[in-house]
Parts: C-alpha cells; sequence; structure tokens
C-alpha cells in the first residue's frame, strides 16, 4: 500500500518575507543560532523550502537582516532612553539600562549582532551602517561622539560578560530583570569618580 503524497507547500504568501524574518526571529530566540537554517526557517513559515531564496540569497544573507534589524531596534531604545531630561550622567545610566534590557532580552540575537556568526559581514553594507547607527545614537543622545563611544564600549563590555555570565550581577540568582538596574547603579558609580 503506497502512502499518499504528501503536496509540496505553497511558496506563495501575502508578505513572505517579513514570515520568513518572523519565522527565523523565533527559532534564534527558542533554539539558537545552530537550529537556525533556511529549511528550519521555510518549514516554520509553512512554505516551501525554496521559497526562503526569493529573499535571502543564503544563510548569511538571512542572519545579516535579523542582525540589521537587531541594530536598528537597539538603536531605537536608545534613542528613548536618551531623551531623559537632565545631566548627562543621567542620560548615560538610561541608555546603559536600555542597552543591557535589549541584550538580557534577546540574547541570542545580541550574539549573532555582536558575535562571529556572520563570516561574511562586509558583504552586508547596510548591516555596517545599522550597527554604526548605534555609536552614532549613543553620541547624539550625550551630545558628544567621543563620550558615545567610550560608553558604548564600557556598556556593551558589561552586557556581553553579562550575558555569557562572566560577572555576576545578580542575574544567576535572580535572572535578568535585575541587570538594567545594575547596570545603572554600576554607571552612576563610574561617573562619580570624575
Amino acid at each position: 500500500m503506497s502512502q499518499p503524497r504528501r503536496r509540496a507547500q505553497p511558496y506563495h504568501h501575502g508578505d513572505l518575507k517579513n514570515a520568513l524574518l518572523e519565522s527565523a526571529r523565533a527559532i534564534l530566540e527558542q533554539k539558537g543560532l545552530k537550529a537556525l537554517t533556511l529549511r528550519a526557517v521555510a518549514r516554520k513559515a509553512r512554505v516551501s523550502h525554496a521559497a526562503p531564496y526569493r529573499h535571502f540569497k543564503n544563510l548569511d544573507s538571512l542572519l545579516a537582516a535579523l542582525a540589521t534589524e537587531g541594530f536598528s531596534e537597539l538603536r531605537a531604545q536608545i534613542a528613548a532612553a536618551g531623551l531623559v531630561t537632565g545631566a548627562a550622567a543621567d542620560r548615560i545610566t538610561h541608555i546603559g539600562a536600555a542597552y543591557m534590557r535589549f541584550v538580557s532580552g534577546r540574547p541570542a540575537l545580541s550574539r549573532l549582532m555582536f558575535g562571529p556568526q556572520l563570516r561574511t559581514r562586509e558583504r552586508f553594507p547596510e548591516l555596517a551602517s545599522a550597527a554604526d547607527g548605534v555609536g552614532v545614537e549613543i553620541g547624539r543622545s550625550l551630545d558628544d561622539p567621543v563620550l558615545g563611544m567610550a560608553v558604548w564600549a564600557a556598556v556593551h563590555g558589561l552586557a556581553m560578560l553579562t550575558l555569557e555570565n562572566v560577572v555576576d550581577l545578580g542575574q544567576r540568582a535572580s535572572g535578568p530583570d535585575v541587570l538594567p538596574s545594575r547596570a545603572e547603579i554600576l554607571l552612576r558609580s563610574l561617573l562619580a569618580l570624575r
């Protein structure tokens, strides 16, 4: 007795690119980068295995699109945090908390954005522009591009150290929700030394 043939899943979709990106984000955050393949994304989006190639040349181009979106989202959160009125120290601590909130809330995406997984990063100018935009936004928020770069380096270093559990700011016992407030405390301590 022969098995009934499965119908190929159609690749027609109302908004295929966004459906693929949404599926990729879900796989990335739920299962990690190793589980993220174009076939897995197609399966999750309920489209044919060939459908992702309509928008993404290969897996690296999909990863670059995800990282670019991540940098844009991070920049928007930094811009909102930088709107706080008051001294530069207040803006710095709010930016640091926003940065930490993003990294702790989107750990797999953060690892993709800043990690070595994108071996062909130089082939994606929109990714480089989006990444540079984070530094530009911090500098703009502080009215000082050099201070912005220093703040970015400090906050990013702290975020990565906590993300990889090298430094424990309470996240091991209390979870990642404590990280934004702990980042603020550390930044205020650092700024008090000036």
